[in-house]
């Protein structure tokens, strides 16, 4: 027997979506596919105020599944779409949280694939370890060949800086994890979701019940495949917005949540003071070397050292792409060290813009940091 009106299912599952029309449907879906726990589940579209047919499809497919009185676990999930229009991640989740009705919370997104277990799962581990949130490690799903090389360099410490979640095999208390499940109360105690933050606002949310006494587990049983992205210059910009907002995360919370997250823009930054020295010693030589010249010393110095730092950082990288290869797909070793440096370059970039924006300016979020990518 489905649910009434009044029902209140113990299970709320929130989704923010944007023009998702060529992937809506069969998330929906594969959501509804799910092992329901005994007092059923409800899911809440919470949709960014799309106009490329997302909305449409939506309003069909919960008709068509009202009319067939689709049947889970003996009850009928619920399918609720309410309007997202501060059209980011963080204001959608918020909006969904608030209008739901289950005493636990779990996220889903358009982008991942899911085990049929896995609302089960999360519910489970949620009770066993009494964690304020948890979830599974983040696992890749690629279809062609550089989203296989995207995906197999997500999962490598080069890239990451050894984040646990990156770790399909980790199970234990970690910093963050992918998506979430907490129980209704956790929102009450640490707020909601950051509605500035365009990315990086689960990481800041963790990283403030974390500061606030709270605890995150991890639990590989918790299976879902994310979709990396399919090009190197949409990889580009994802990195450059998670490092641009990562900046105001540390400005919120005066410390980062782990020194990793400094390295790609110190980085970024070193080779840009070197390279900027080193042409400025060279114009001021007016193209002159004299072997006892400040200047032409500080040319020379600074030069060595810029093409020294970004020698050893293009070895790091051949030596990573190598193993990560070997570990994986040999194929996949001709695009490795393109990959990498996409993650690198992409977050430093981002980062360094990010200081200038909200720490030496002092000004809000620049509008090309603003806009989603997908």
């Amino acid at each position: 027997m489905g649910y009434s009106k009044g029902a209140n299912p113990r299970v709320s599952v929130v989704l923010p979506c944007r023009n998702e029309a060529s992937s809506i449907k069969p998330c929906i879906l594969s959501v509804l596919a799910q092992e329901a726990p005994p007092a059923g589940f409800e899911l809440i579209v919470a949709d960014g105020m799309s106009d490329d047919g997302t909305r449409d499809i939506l309003t069909q497919l919960t008709a068509e599944l009202g009319e067939r009185g689709t049947k889970h676990g003996g009850r009928e999930p619920i399918i609720r779409v309410i309007d997202n229009p501060g059209k980011i991640v963080s204001a959608g989740l918020n909006a969904a949280i608030r209008a739901a009705r289950g005493d636990i919370i779990i996220r889903m997104d358009a982008h991942t694939e899911y085990a049929p277990d896995y609302i089960a799962r999360c519910v489970e581990t949620l009770e066993q370890t009494g964690a304020d949130n948890v979830g599974g490690p983040a696992r890749t799903k690629a279809d062609t060949r550089l989203q296989k090389a995207i995906a197999a360099a997500y999962h490598s410490p080069f890239s990451v800086g050894g984040a646990r979640f990156h770790d399909p095999d980790y199970e234990g208390y970690v910093d963050t994890v992918t998506y979430g499940c907490w129980r209704r109360e956790t929102f009450d105690k640490f707020g909601y979701f950051d509605e500035e933050l365009v990315r990086n606002q689960d990481d800041e949310h963790n990283l403030r019940i974390i500061r606030g006494g709270g605890k995150i587990y991890q639990s590989p049983r918790i299976k879902s495949w994310y979709k990396p992205r399919s090009s190197l210059t949409a990889l580009f910009k994802q990195y450059l917005q998670y490092g641009y907002w990562k900046v105001r995360v540390i400005q919120k919370h005066k410390l980062p949540a782990s020194w990793r997250h400094l390295v790609p823009g110190a980085f970024v930054f070193t080779l840009m003071l070197l390279f900027l020295l080193s042409a400025f010693c060279f114009l001021l030589s007016g193209f002159r070397f004299h072997p006892s010249s400040p200047v032409s010393f500080c040319f020379l110095r600074s030069a060595f050292c810029f093409v020294f730092t970004l020698s050893s950082y293009l070895i790091a990288v051949l030596a990573a792409s190598l193993i990560t290869a070997a570990k994986t797909d040999w194929k996949l070793l001709p695009l490795l060290p393109f990959v990498f440096p996409c993650y690198h370059f992409g977050y430093g970039v981002g980062f360094l813009r990010g200081v200038l924006d909200f720490i030496i300016l002092r000004r809000g979020g620049n509008r090309a940091f603003t806009a989603l990518t997908r």
